[in-house]
């Protein structure tokens, strides 16, 4: 049996973990978020891809990759949480779990973080657990 392919979908600003404002986002780099998710990921039984994009066309392509191939997806939206309708109608269409998650609490942050337009058509969200909740994320995909 092979294993469930899921993909791992970053926004912008998220390759540059470990140097973007390490107080909020941590000291981690994206090389090794990707390192650690598709080993967690192959720990679950999981096939994961990781991937980021600071361009909303790719990220909505690959959403609708997602929901043509009933494939779960661990999102992190970042900045486009708050505002792009556009993501947001490619994420209702989907066609297995999707689970937003986002590394800091956004509801502790500025006002205009507190809402998420993406968060009305996920399965569930993460929010403030660092990079462990994509790793709760994998466990709750892996566990449906």
């Amino acid at each position: 049996m092979s294993a469930t392919k899921v993909l791992v979908l970053n926004g912008p600003n998220l390759g540059r973990l470990g140097k973007r404002e390490p107080k909020t986002y941590g000291s981690t780099t994206y090389a090794d978020l990707v390192d650690r998710l598709v080993k967690t990921g192959a720990d679950l039984g999981l096939d994961v891809q990781v991937r980021q994009t600071d361009a909303e066309a790719e990220m909505i392509s690959w959403l609708h990759e997602a929901a043509d191939g009933r494939l779960p997806v661990v999102l992190n939206p970042a900045a486009w949480s708050h505002y792009s309708i556009a993501i947001a109608d490619a994420v209702a269409q989907r066609t297995a779990d999707l689970i937003e998650v986002h590394i800091s609490n956004i509801h502790t942050r500025e006002e205009f973080r507190h809402h998420s337009v993406i968060s009305a058509y996920a399965t569930g969200v993460i929010a403030g657990l660092g990079i462990e909740g994509y790793e709760l994320a994998l466990r709750r995909i892996a566990g449906s």
